[in-house]
């Protein structure tokens, strides 16, 4: 609950700013002059892309935790087997062994978006968040019913 309170807190905060930001380029726009129009312009650019960011980080998560929620009903969830140090670092061999069956499972059934959604969870503690992310964008796909287009596999980096 803490979690998701900071990160509303937070895209509330970007907003505001976008939004002060998106006024000063409006701002630079109706001064009129050619070289404030183009400043004015590119200032509006960096809210939008920001806005867009935000949204397309808010749907990723949203979706994510719609599908963590439906395999928990399933009893489907990953099991934290990992090995760890005393400081409660992941073992990095431990990573690859949990990792390395999650690849054979997710060979075995390509189709399934519980077996992306395990193997996302095991290149995450692998450590390969941009793996952990397309994994787990494969696995909103194929759960939501949407064309996915062909992805191998690899271990992690």
């Amino acid at each position: 609950m803490r979690a998701k309170l900071t990160y509303f807190t937070l895209a509330a905060v970007l907003v505001v700013y976008f939004a002060l930001v998106g006024t000063r380029g409006v701002w630079l726009i109706q001064d009129g002059r050619p070289v404030t129009v183009a400043f004015g312009v590119a200032v509006l650019v960096l809210p939008l892309l920001g806005l867009w960011f935000l949204w397309q980080t808010t749907s990723f998560a949203r979706n994510a935790n719609r599908l963590a929620k439906e395999l928990e009903a399933e009893g489907g969830l990953p099991v934290d087997e990992l090995e760890r140090t005393p400081s409660g670092r992941v073992v990095r061999d431990s990573a690859d062994a949990v990792f390395a069956r999650r690849r054979a499972e997710t060979e075995a059934a390509p189709d399934d978006w519980r077996s992306w959604f395990r193997l996302a969870i095991a290149y995450f503690d692998a450590r390969d968040t941009p793996r952990a992310r397309k994994a787990m964008q494969r696995a909103i796909a194929l759960h939501d019913g949407k064309p996915v287009r062909a992805q191998g596999l690899s271990g992690p980096v």
